[in-house]
């Protein structure tokens, strides 16, 4: 039997094939996470009250994928907006830090992805930067390499001190939250992954989903997680 991992759906108020509004989860993530072995299912959020229950919710799933998305609204972090912070949607923002802190709560095993990331330093205490200026590396639409640091858990997933990611972002964190541990850094020194001290949680700043069908090291990471996820399945 699959794991089932849910996947934190996006909210959109319309798209062509329907006549309303939608709760999305990329395919691109779905796929990643089928092809490692596991049972995505988009999490919904009741648009009365995303948060209700939250945690009682998730207690229902093996693992969770907190997936990228629009900046995070900067009054989360208490700093007024960048001209360059757009797209911001109070909603998912209210949803993705309800997950993030649940996810740790409940201790279900979590990788979060690009905006995933973001949403979890600040749900733990730390900020953002809202643009980052690329100095010898892009990090919007581009693949880079980055640094993985030593000892860290996803040196032991990826196994490789060097690997290459698929980026696309503009904000990138800047006080990492107490409960985290960076074990990932670009040349310019962005933050590119990080980790929790105590909780099972695996974050990184690119995107995985992208390359995993190609990408030994970003198959890996859903690889990882269905692995994380199938160990809480069985023992329950």
């Amino acid at each position: 039997m699959r794991p089932l991992v849910a996947v934190i759906g996006r909210r959109a108020d319309s798209v062509p094939i329907l006549r309303f509004s939608a709760t999305l989860a990329a395919e691109a993530i779905c796929e990643a996470v089928h092809a490692a072995g596991g049972e995505p299912a988009v999490l919904h959020g009741p648009a009365a009250d995303p948060c209700a229950g939250l945690a009682e919710r998730l207690e229902r799933f093996d693992g969770l994928l907190l997936p990228g998305g629009a900046d995070l609204g900067p009054d989360r972090y208490g700093q007024e907006p960048h001209p360059l912070t757009t797209a911001v949607v109070a909603f998912q923002d209210d949803l993705d830090l309800a997950t993030a802190r649940a996810m740790v709560e409940v201790g279900l095993p979590s990788l979060a992805v690009c905006r995933g990331m973001q949403v979890l330093n600040v749900a733990l205490g730390g900020t953002l930067h809202q643009h980052v200026t690329e100095d010898g590396v892009a990090h919007h639409d581009s693949v880079h390499e980055v640094d993985v640091a030593p000892g860290s858990r996803l040196r032991s997933i990826v196994g490789a001190a060097r690997i290459d990611v698929s980026s696309y972002h503009h904000q990138a964190l800047d006080v990492v939250a107490p409960d985290l541990v960076v074990t990932a850094r670009s040349d310019d020194g962005v933050v590119e992954a990080v980790e929790h001290r105590t909780a099972d949680v695996v974050a990184v700043q690119w995107h995985p989903e992208d390359l995993h069908a190609t990408s030994a090291t970003d198959a890996a990471l859903f690889a990882d997680l269905v692995e994380r996820a199938q160990k809480r399945m069985v023992s329950r």
